[in-house]
């Protein structure tokens, strides 16, 4: 599932087609829906690890240096906003059936 939710977000984020609103609704609502999974540091730290190594083995970003360097910013940021964001949701900003 995470995949499947996974790609049709980056899509959208980045310019293209709004697929995951298409299939979540118009609110990415990113803090609230990852909420009930337990997610710390070490886990985002690791995500960002997967998702930079991903980067660096992409052929068609080799010589896009500023690219990669901003993806890589965006992933880090976002990993560590859910982390932060989880310590101060309100259950009112829980969105598809997450419960803290």
């Amino acid at each position: 599932e995470a995949i499947e939710n996974q790609y049709p977000f980056l899509v959208q984020t980045f310019g293209g087609p709004d697929l995951y609103r298409q299939k979540k609704g118009k609110y990415t609502r990113l803090a609230g829906r990852h909420a009930n999974y337990n997610i710390g540091t070490r886990s985002a730290k690791r995500w960002v690890e997967h998702m930079n190594a991903a980067i660096d083995e992409h052929e068609g970003m080799k010589d896009d240096v500023d690219g990669m360097q901003h993806l890589k910013n965006y992933f880090t940021y976002t990993a560590h906003y859910i982390v932060a964001a989880k310590e101060y949701m309100r259950p009112d900003q829980l969105s598809g059936g997450t419960k803290m």
